[in-house]
């Protein structure tokens, strides 16, 4: 049976025509699909619901490259690194090279970009914030229910944490692979920060 990933709109440049790559990771949240060109990411796809509620944290945790192309882009190897480090051994995510993005919604000056971009640089691993509170850190108080429309959008989700954003009450919200796996990194990071802090 097929994995059922979230779909988003696919991805056109029309300025240029991306040889577009795809690569997909065996992960602990399940199936993540990489798509990307030379230039940069173009998306990360989360498989929706692999991530149940009895799912623990294990002891070891692996994401493991499942399908590639033969010849790898760089940003897309980039990426790899990045997820599999994110996942395995968080504190070198630090060390590594962000992946160049290839998106429209985040090269194009909008409200929406510059919550995301304000999400990458000020909410750090291990931290959440509120809607509001990420509204406020991007330059409009008033405006918690867009950011909430800009992390739904978010095409790189994990790498631009939108995981990290929750409701003011506490409660974690809603999520593009559902509210478990949102909940499942959340935890991940709490306890990698904690064995950090040992």
């Amino acid at each position: 049976m097929a994995s059922k990933l979230h779909q988003k709109a696919p991805f056109k440049d029309v300025k240029t025509q991306c040889e577009k790559m795809c690569v997909v990771l065996g992960s602990p949240v399940g199936r993540i699909e990489i798509s990307g060109c030379k230039t940069g990411v173009h998306e990360i796809r989360l498989q929706e619901n692999a991530v149940s509620q009895n799912d623990t944290m294990e002891a070891s945790v692996s994401c493991e490259v499942c399908e590639s192309p033969e010849e790898m882009t760089e940003p897309l190897e980039q990426c790899t690194a990045w997820l599999q480090a994110y996942f395995c051994d968080p504190w070198m995510t630090e060390k590594l090279p962000m992946p160049p993005f290839h998106h429209p919604l985040l090269e194009k000056a909008s409200f929406t970009r510059e919550v995301l971009w304000t999400l990458l640089r000020d909410v750090k691993f291990g931290e959440a914030v509120s809607y509001k509170q990420l509204a406020d850190l991007a330059g409009n108080s008033k405006a918690a229910r867009a950011v909430g429309g800009a992390m739904r959008s978010n095409p790189v989700p994990i790498i631009i944490p939108c995981h990290r954003v929750i409701c003011s009450s506490g409660q974690t919200g809603n999520y593009t692979g559902g509210s478990h796996l949102k909940e499942w990194l959340l935890s991940h990071e709490k306890l990698q920060k904690e064995k950090l802090a040992y």
